[in-house]
């Protein structure tokens, strides 16, 4: 399914991707981008170097998984339903996030919980200040653009901003340094509307640069398993 994405939706629209560069080397990460559509993982999928551990994704129960022919789509793109119930959180969905962060995956996120518009985005939740904090992994803003609606031929930019971080100072209490952390992803969320795009030699040396460090990586697991 992934390789078939890979190889259509560039010939269908006109797929740009800035910031690739910007992906940290060597450690899980959570991808915090803005909701358009439901077919936004697909998208966002392919704009990754193919070198890069697989992305998982999760999605309301809902919403995304509210049709057979939907299911069966993005659980090959690696996504997995939630579902909060009566304002209790989905303890199975957490402990999955968890579970990926810690073998090293990154999980992608929709911190707005619902669709929205391009830069008109909707206040975020808290969840994905919590799963930085608690997993102590940097979260990586996106900005989709042009994928909504969907015809052939659109233009659709991917746009990856700078990491943030999760370094508020220890001696905050926790809901503050969930909240600061909430303000910066939405900061950088929206800073990366705003990049502007590179020429087409930077684009290619920021693929190199990720490609080479996906190469280390590979090399340094390896030499730990002759060890």
């Amino acid at each position: 399914m992934v390789a078939v994405l890979r190889w259509l939706l560039p010939k269908l629209f006109r797929f740009e991707v800035e910031g690739v560069e910007n992906l940290p080397e060597g450690r899980p990460y959570i991808l915090a981008a803005n909701h358009q559509a439901w077919y936004d993982p697909a998208f966002l999928l392919i704009a990754l170097p193919t070198t890069l551990p697989m992305v998982y994704s999760m999605a309301r129960r809902d919403t995304v998984f509210n049709r057979g022919w939907k299911r069966a789509i993005v659980r090959r793109l690696g996504v997995f339903a939630i579902q909060p119930h009566e304002g209790e959180l989905d303890r199975t969905g957490l402990a999955s996030v968890y579970h990926v962060l810690s073998r090293g995956g990154r999980v992608l996120i929709f911190p707005e919980g619902r669709y929205s518009r391009g830069r008109r985005l909707r206040p975020l939740k808290k969840g994905v200040a919590h799963f930085a904090l608690q997993a102590g992994v940097p979260i990586v803003p996106v900005a989709i653009e042009g994928d909504a609606p969907l015809w052939p031929r659109r233009r659709v930019r991917i746009s990856i901003g700078t990491p943030v971080y999760p370094d508020p100072p220890a001696w905050w209490n926790p809901a503050r340094r969930v909240l600061k952390l909430v303000d910066s992803v939405r900061r950088a969320m929206l800073t990366a509307f705003d990049r502007p795009p590179k020429k087409p030699e930077e684009r290619l040396l920021g693929r190199l640069r990720v490609r080479l460090g996906a190469l280390r990586q590979r090399l340094r697991f390896s030499g730990r398993r002759d060890r």
